[in-house]
């Protein structure tokens, strides 16, 4: 039962969170400031799961083969490499290190 309820609390919190938004007059949206914080807002939330994901297992931070994986993507990403050579060199990399290990 518990978790009907959740599920009906999501919901709700969803529709919501959806009904604010429409209800936001237009002037708000148009300000510079929101607009810069909209288009950041999913960047910063994609880095925060990436790093929990990677960093985080439980309640302990660890320094494993996902990091390598995190690092060369990343290096990747310097050397302005197509989308599929980024995730590539995550790829062979994490599995690279985790074969070694």
């Amino acid at each position: 039962m518990n978790v009907w309820i959740a599920i009906g609390l999501t919901v709700a919190g969803c529709y919501l969170a959806k009904l604010l938004g429409l209800l936001v007059p237009a002037g708000v949206l148009e300000r510079p400031l929101v607009q810069r914080m909209a288009a950041l807002l999913p960047v910063a939330l994609l880095a925060a799961l990436t790093a929990q994901q990677t960093f985080g297992d439980g309640h302990q931070l660890v320094l494993d083969a996902r990091a390598a994986g995190l690092g060369a993507a990343a290096l990747a990403l310097v050397l302005r490499a197509p989308f599929l050579v980024v995730v590539g060199a995550g790829v062979l990399v994490t599995a690279g290190v985790r074969a070694l290990a």
